[in-house]
């Protein structure tokens, strides 16, 4: 049975840094799945748009396509945006919409790699507070998701582990870096929970001036990589039971 297309979808953004680590991620989604193909399409700013992407794969005879949003927790491009622009594909094209990335214990693997990166230790975890600092979200769900992935991280060894947001929602980044210092740790790291650079993550940055540590966006680290492959797998799953597979 041939497999459906993967297409990624993208936000986008006027920051050339975004597509260029969007395209980074994919190939190596591509590099760990031989013979898959991987479409890559974006909501705004950039091209090809998921429209654009859609129109072509059913002119080339594509039946079934499992769509993945590039989104690490499920807000309003996951819930609305997203299945919009779905539903506006052609009808010959069958279109399933996998799970957005997190959360996801590789996820944390990512993360916690991208901190010894940056100069951290493992043997200064217990006596290091990190600040998960999120792009942020008005959706409840997605920043509850973002305070119960901090209490997980924490549970790993930490000295402590806040959640911080650029956008939309408290505390920011410095604040949660003030709130480290003041418990007493000895060392202060930041850990930018977003996929890709830009606007947000510059402000993340910012932000973390007055930490010891800022660690690089997640991008295309292989750990994303095996997400965006498991969200795949699962969305394809229901048809691969029904067809005994």
């Amino acid at each position: 049975m041939r497999r459906p297309v993967l297409l990624v979808i993208a936000h986008g953004s006027r920051d050339p840094r975004h597509a260029a680590t969007v395209h980074a991620l994919v190939a190596r989604v591509r590099s760990l799945r031989p013979g898959l193909r991987v479409e890559t399409g974006f909501l705004d700013f950039n091209v090809p748009s998921v429209h654009g992407v859609l129109r072509s794969l059913a002119a080339e005879g594509v039946r079934d396509v499992v769509a993945l949003p590039l989104l690490l927790t499920r807000a309003f491009h996951a819930k609305a945006d997203i299945p919009a622009v779905l539903r506006d594909a052609p009808g010959r094209l069958r279109i399933r919409q996998a799970d957005v990335l997190g959360p996801s214990p590789l996820l944390l693997s990512a993360l916690e790699r991208r901190l010894y990166e940056a100069g951290l230790s493992p043997a200064g975890k217990s006596s290091t507070g990190v600040v998960l600092a999120s792009a942020g979200s008005s959706d409840p769900e997605a920043i509850a998701v973002i305070a119960d992935i901090a209490r997980e991280w924490w549970h790993t060894g930490w000295c402590a582990v806040r959640p911080a947001f650029a956008s939309a929602s408290l505390p920011r980044t410095e604040d949660a870096v003030r709130e480290l210092r003041a418990l007493g740790c000895e060392r202060v790291a930041v850990a930018p929970y977003v996929l890709a650079p830009g606007f947000l993550p510059d402000r993340i940055a910012r932000g973390a001036a007055g930490a010891d540590v800022l660690a690089e966006v997640l991008g295309p680290a292989p750990e994303v990589a095996r997400v965006v492959l498991e969200r795949y797998d699962s969305a394809r799953r229901p048809a691969l039971t029904a067809l005994g597979a």
